[in-house]
């Protein structure tokens, strides 16, 4: 099945805009300062033609006499620098807050993401490819602040900007007024066109931007297949398809958007022009409010009523591509959430995690499905005693790894119960439940930091002596004292540390772990022979006293188990110790004969 993506629930939203307004609604405070500043700015703007008049009178009534008072001259141009430097200021403060509150809104979405991730279901994952979440976590919440700090101080100033300026040129001269006005119509026209145009590129772009980002995750992760098999022209042609069709996407989204402001700029030359023409007649026909100083102060009016228009234009823009990204942004954060479970109050620890827990498990009855409608594991019934080393053996696809996730409470179940120690791990909250077990997974797992920092993961409380020698029980020891630093090495490239050696490492952290239940699900399957015989010992020692689950495919690995299950089609077909199953030469007799027919 085809891994879905944030884009297609949230490419069909018509009211992502709704999720900006909502999200800054904790700064209405800052913002409200932003649209004071924006006033106080637009009012500097408009009153300043109006002098800029005065000034071009002064100039035009007493030219033809060369009677010009220079002192008045200074006087207007000392005004009109006052007021266009402390419109700059105030156009700085205002985007300089927006900034501020534009960067704490997008630290907030992170760190909602960061805290979501950790509590949405696990069967999300498996729904989503990886690359299309990254560019939700980075490339749209990154489109979010850049539009929003771009667009929301624009929009503002517009807006103000535009009212003043109407209200300014009725008071001057209302004639011309109405003449500015006869071009509205258009730029609303092509304003809503080009908008209605962009916005579903914009929804594209981010879309296919998703795909590309799964596509790259996808070629690097399985970097090492793709050589191996000589696939690199094939995937190197997958991403190039989906490159081309991001760059035309984003060339047609662009080019629209682009297109507002020459369109707006060619529809203004109109105003220029008709100004003219009006004021000319006006002059002609005696009318004695329009004068060289009016008209002089309309063509700054029309420019300055053609500019807020060009910003609304640009504003739009930047809050369709912050609407499209809010779009999927807000698809993740909505998704359902992990059962909360403050209510559940059933404990087998204490709070630093200590506690007798004998160790019975039981499973009754159990039904689940990763699909409610194709059941896996249909009715599922074990007990398992304190203590027993428990081994789960099966073919791949026999839920053996399923299991382990329903004893984790990595998922829920569809029907029936698991206990432990006689309480339904459902009664317990999963933090509990994962405090409980110790695991050793298949897929190793580091992350950059120290090896020390890599074994003892989240605990705190193990001392030095314990530290190392959890590292000679894992038979890791060796390999430690030849790293420069020893403990203290930083491991900054995976590349340098074998696939073996990460394995021990995670063994090292299982046991570092100490927990009262253990689960290894193919915890040898990354070690040669010698090493393996090494590991199986510390292991034996590990899971002395304490219940355990071990998934193997190597059978070699099991035969000392008190319990071995045999799984196929996720029922139980046989069980018992390995001399017992050998004797009843049935499935698992096949399996192990299988693997050792030519010993």
């Amino acid at each position: 099945m085809k891994p879905a993506n944030f884009s297609n629930t949230a490419e069909g939203r018509k009211g992502d805009i709704k999720y900006l307004i909502k999200a800054i609604k904790p700064y209405y405070f800052r913002i409200a300062l932003v649209f004071i500043f924006a006033v106080i700015s637009s009012v500097l703007a408009v009153l300043a033609p109006q002098w800029l008049s005065k000034l071009t009178n002064e100039i035009a009534d007493n030219a033809a006499t060369r009677t010009i008072n220079m002192q008045t001259i200074m006087n207007f141009a000392i005004i009109l620098i006052v007021f266009y430097s402390v419109n700059a200021v105030c156009h700085y403060l205002a985007n300089f807050i927006m900034t501020g509150v534009t960067q704490k809104y997008v630290k907030s979405v992170r760190s909602n993401i960061s805290r979501k991730v950790n509590i949405v279901p696990l069967n999300y994952f498996d729904k989503h490819q990886y690359g299309d979440m990254l560019s939700v976590i980075t490339n749209d919440v990154d489109t979010i602040g850049q539009s929003m700090d771009q667009a929301v101080a624009t929009f503002l100033n517009a807006v103000v900007m535009l009212l003043g300026v109407l209200i300014a040129m009725f008071v001057t001269a209302w004639q011309m007024a109405l003449t500015v006005l006869t071009v509205l119509p258009f730029m609303l026209i092509m304003l809503f066109i080009l908008t209605k145009l962009a916005m579903p590129q914009f929804r594209k772009n981010q879309k296919i931007l998703g795909d590309m980002n799964g596509k790259v995750e996808e070629n690097y992760s399985g970097h090492t297949v793709i050589k191996a098999f000589d696939a690199g022209e094939r995937m190197t042609g997958e991403f190039e398809k989906i490159n081309k069709k991001l760059k035309f996407a984003v060339f047609k989204g662009q080019s629209i958007a682009g297109f507002m402001q020459p369109a707006l700029n060619f529809i203004s030359y109109f105003a220029y022009a008709a100004v003219c023409v009006v004021g000319g007649i006006l002059m002609c026909s005696g009318e004695s409010s329009v004068t060289f100083g009016t008209i002089t102060a309309f063509l700054v009016y029309a420019n300055l009523f053609q500019s807020p228009m060009s910003q609304l234009a640009q504003a739009m823009s930047n809050l369709q591509m912050a609407s499209a990204a809010a779009g999927r942004v807000y698809e993740f954060l909505e998704q359902p959430e992990l059962s909360d479970e403050t209510g559940k109050t059933r404990k087998l620890l204490d709070e630093n995690g200590n506690g007798k827990i004998r160790g019975d498990v039981e499973f009754r009855n159990v039904k689940f499905g990763y699909n409610p409608e194709k059941i896996i594991i249909p009715d599922f019934s074990a007990k398992i005693k304190a203590g027993m080393k428990v081994a789960v053996v099966g073919p791949t696809g026999a839920g053996k790894t399923t299991l382990v996730n329903l004893l984790m409470r990595f998922y829920e179940l569809n029907a029936g119960e698991i206990l432990i120690d006689g309480v339904p791990v459902s009664e317990m909250s999963r933090a509990e439940v994962h405090d409980i077990f110790g695991m050793v997974l298949q897929d190793t797992w580091m992350f950059e930091g120290s090896v020390r920092d890599n074994i003892l993961f989240s605990k705190t409380d193990v001392s030095e002596e314990r530290l190392k020698e959890v590292c000679r029980e894992a038979g890791i020891s060796h390999y430690i004292h030849t790293l420069p630093g020893g403990l203290d090495y930083v491991i900054e490239d995976e590349a340098n540390i074998s696939g073996g050696q990460k394995q021990l490492i995670t063994i090292a952290r299982a046991m570092a772990e100490n927990a009262p239940l253990l689960i290894l699900d193919e915890a040898t399957s990354n070690v040669d022979t010698r090493t393996e015989e090494v590991i199986q010992r510390a292991m034996d020692k590990l899971t002395q006293g304490r219940t355990s689950f071990v998934i193997a495919h190597r059978l070699s690995t099991i035969k000392n188990a008190d319990l071995i299950l045999v799984m196929k089609d996720g029922n139980i077909i046989e069980q018992g110790n390995h001399e017992g199953l050998m004797e009843q030469n049935g499935f698992y007799a096949n399996l192990y004969n299988s693997q050792f027919a030519g010993e």
